[in-house]
């Protein structure tokens, strides 16, 4: 029976990551230390010629996790609760460095003692098994854990509980006698939240440029959809590396803490795993379309990437960096294509992204200031900027009008267009759309980000729509 041996009642040790909390704090230290300081990795791979032990303590000395929020499973709390109810000992046994498991135990106060890695020990799988049986005694302690690298302490434990163990270990974990505690797998929901399928609408801006210049054969339709498709799988690559970079941020967030990764509702290996799967696909795809694509994608890529770790810290700069990253993507429809960018569509684009960057900067504080939370620590903005912002977004706005207006009197509306008249109506239009979407964002109408409600809004459709129609009629 689990918890007695000779009418005493053993102790019970508990692993960390992956058992006690739904993550793995060395992977969450190493993109915390990445994005902070991307050259850092070189330094913990010189750490990690020393030993993973090193290599560990290197991570943890770089960041300070926010212990509080981490993914707890509660069947485990509720274990260890029972446990102590009985009167057992409970022991938290990690191979994560001693800074993260005693700032765990101090957190919870629940356990007896900790045990943990340091610089010099590793204390994983022998090791850890080892320590225990020194410790306790062999089969002189229960055991909860749910990797591979517990199956040697599970050999020298007396009860034997796993929790979100791999297919792969059944036939082993059976033959040692473990108990098994059912966890749910990764729901599809929980993937296509992770990759921000919802975000894929984004990625229609590569076919305006076959619409502005009206180059509408089967080929080049096809070309615009392989880039769509590119875009789509590596922002998808990007945005699972963004999460593991804001892990901590976002389970401060009130609605960023429910992402899978921030949740636990996926783990953070799979995550990792995904990450370049997704990108290489993208690379395959978007060769498909032309070299002069790849590169445009391969620069995307970077770009974000650099947004990721530097460029969403630094105030306005971030604005101009979403800014480019949606003109990329008018860039590289207009290189799918085969065709010149328009000057005037790129600086379209570039004035009303800023412009829905900033009313997104907006929503963010205001969120923050609604729950009484205090400045962001991921962004360079404070709750005392929402004024300055707002106007930024709506004066953004009306300049990509201003810039859509210079167009229309150009001389290549009149080559394209046979009544290009009927254009100006697109104007007042877009000033309705921009204002209204800054007054909502006032009115905490609009939510996280103002595309993506814009895909919602029926409102927005039937401003696209009047807007299509306009175009139909000068055409």
């Amino acid at each position: 029976m689990i918890g007695e041996a000779s009418g005493q009642k053993l102790p019970l040790v508990v692993d960390l990551d992956g058992t006690l909390i739904k993550s793995d704090l060395l992977l969450e230290s190493f993109f915390a230390n990445v994005g902070k300081n991307p050259a850092s990795v070189f330094g913990f791979l010189a750490a990690l010629r020393h030993g993973k032990a090193r290599f560990k303590d290197a991570l943890a000395q770089g960041v300070d996790l926010d212990v509080a929020s981490l993914p707890y499973d509660q069947k485990i709390l509720d274990l260890i609760t029972a446990a102590r109810n009985e009167g057992r000992p409970v022991y938290l046994a990690s191979a994560s460095n001693a800074k993260f498991v005693g700032a765990v135990a101090d957190h919870l106060g629940l356990f007896t003692d900790w045990f943990a890695s340091d610089a010099s020990t590793n204390n994983s799988a022998h090791t850890k098994a080892e320590f225990l049986v020194g410790k306790f005694g062999a089969h002189g302690f229960d055991y909860v854990g749910n990797d591979k690298a517990d199956l040697p302490v599970w050999a020298v434990a007396s009860g034997r509980i796993g929790v979100r163990t791999a297919p792969a270990l059944s036939g082993r974990l059976a033959a040692l006698g473990v108990e098994v505690i059912e966890s749910p797998a990764p729901q599809l929901k929980s993937w296509i939240k992770l990759i921000r399928v919802h975000q894929y609408a984004k990625n229609g801006l590569v076919f305006l440029p076959l619409l502005a210049a009206h180059k509408f054969d089967l080929l080049s339709l096809y070309h615009c959809v392989l880039a769509a498709i590119a875009f789509s799988l590596c922002a998808s690559s990007v945005y699972i590396f963004n999460d593991l970079v804001d892990l901590s941020a976002d389970r401060g967030h009130p609605s960023k803490r429910r992402r899978p990764l921030a949740s636990g509702a996926i783990p953070i290996m799979r995550g990792v795993i995904a990450m370049p799967v997704l990108f290489l696909a993208s690379i395959v795809v978007a060769a498909l379309v032309s070299w002069q694509f790849l590169g445009v994608l391969l620069f995307y890529f970077a770009v974000t990437n650099a947004y990721t770790c530097w460029l969403k810290t630094k105030m306005l700069i971030d604005v101009v960096a979403l800014a480019a990253l949606y003109s990329l993507r008018v860039i590289g429809g207009a290189v799918a294509i085969n065709v010149t960018a328009s000057e005037w569509l790129i600086g379209f684009s570039m004035f009303i992204f800023a412009s829905l960057a900033l009313i997104k900067r907006y929503i963010e504080l205001a969120v923050r200031l609604d729950k009484e939370l205090p400045d962001p620590s991921n962004r360079n903005y404070k709750l005392g900027d929402m004024p300055i912002v707002a106007s930024l977004a709506a004066a953004s706005g009306f300049n990509a009008v201003t810039v859509f207006a210079l167009y229309i009197s150009s001389d290549t509306v009149h080559s394209l267009y046979r009544h290009p008249q009927f254009l100006w109506l697109v104007c007042p239009i877009l000033m309705y759309w921009i204002s209204r979407m800054v007054m909502l964002a006032h009115r905490r109408l609009v939510h996280d980000d103002p595309i993506v409600f814009a895909l919602k809004d029926r409102v927005s459709y039937a401003a696209g729509a009047a807007i299509a129609l306009v175009v139909l009629a000068a055409i």
